[in-house]
């Protein structure tokens, strides 16, 4: 935010030195760029508070923040990032920001070094469970929505073995199976967890 040190100046100015070139043009002007720069850091300080929001504070007060556009709004001190999405915030871990940069870039060679852990604790707006990239709906295409959940990732898929692929199985389940994207999710509250288009 910019001080208003850098605006009171010219105020003074204005009021004790007219003759000075310092017109209500320009006082409107720097009045509207304060108030744009004070609507853009609200704005900011909002985004920063929805990251954190997905996970426990003593993990995402120390995150990186990222808006949608890529922007770091905050430097961390800690390995993890907090992505400031709106309906579905997330933090990752080092070993999950790999695996969302090949899943944006479709890249299905996903590296894996190490078991990864994400949180999702704001919820989500819902996806298909057995295909990555859907966006919408179908009766076929198993449309889950998890309400507060955890993610966990591993370099061995195999790992997962037993685990459920029915989300209303209760408990963890896996989504995306026998595909690279494949992850183990954790519904915090199972009885959240809804699948809206299923008609069994």
């Amino acid at each position: 935010m910019l001080s208003l040190k850098y605006y009171l100046p010219c105020i003074f100015i204005i009021l004790l030195y007219t003759s000075i070139s310092c017109t209500n043009e320009s006082a409107e002007t720097d009045s509207a760029a304060m108030e744009l720069t004070v609507e853009t850091t609200h704005a900011d300080d909002d985004l920063i508070a929805l990251a954190e929001s997905a996970a426990p504070i003593e993990i995402s007060g120390n995150a990186t923040i990222i808006d949608m556009e890529g922007n770091v709004l905050r430097e961390g001190t800690n390995r993890w990032t907090c992505l400031a999405i709106p309906g579905e915030p997330m933090c990752l871990d080092e070993p999950w920001m790999s695996w969302a940069e090949s899943y944006m870039n479709q890249d299905e060679n996903v590296q894996v070094d190490r078991i990864g852990i994400s949180y999702m604790l704001r919820g989500d707006q819902g996806t298909s469970n057995i295909r990555p990239y859907v966006e919408e709906p179908t009766p076929d295409n198993d449309w889950v929505i998890t309400g507060p959940h955890l993610m966990l990732i591993a370099p061995d898929p195999s790992l997962f073995e037993g685990l459920p692929t029915d989300p209303m199985a209760g408990g963890p389940y896996i989504m995306w199976p026998d595909t690279p994207f494949e992850h183990v999710m954790v519904p915090i509250y199972p009885e959240s967890v809804v699948m809206p288009y299923r008609e069994d």
